[in-house]
């Protein structure tokens, strides 16, 4: 699991019951509640060093809970930790880009 907690709440899921993982063989970042896979970023793999983010996507039952944030903010930091950047394609990667600018510099619109 890539995470083990944020150190904060986030709507009504405790980041410390959010877990997220990086599936390599879906291509996916999922965060698991419960066991239960509640939301993915699809990426596809551009190079060892760029990924896209395509869409994020939570289970409509927990929406509005804070997990979409805390799933990006978890694949974010672990493309930061490989050393590597993203292309956005998903509207709520960009708006959380937006509103955490400390991310941006993970952003890269060139394919390498």
């Amino acid at each position: 699991m890539l995470t083990q907690g944020f150190g904060a709440t986030y709507g009504r899921i405790m980041d410390a019951d959010l877990k997220v993982r990086d599936n390599a063989e879906s291509h996916a970042y999922e965060a698991v509640l419960d066991g239960e896979v509640v939301g993915t970023i699809a990426y596809t793999p551009v190079s060892p060093r760029h990924v896209v983010f395509r869409s994020t996507v939570v289970d409509p039952r927990l929406r509005g809970r804070g997990i979409g944030a805390l799933l990006v903010k978890a694949a974010l930091d672990d493309v930061r930790a490989k050393g590597a950047a993203i292309t956005s394609q998903c509207w709520f990667v960009d708006e959380f880009i937006a509103m955490y600018p400390e991310y941006a510099d993970l952003l890269n619109s060139v394919p390498s």
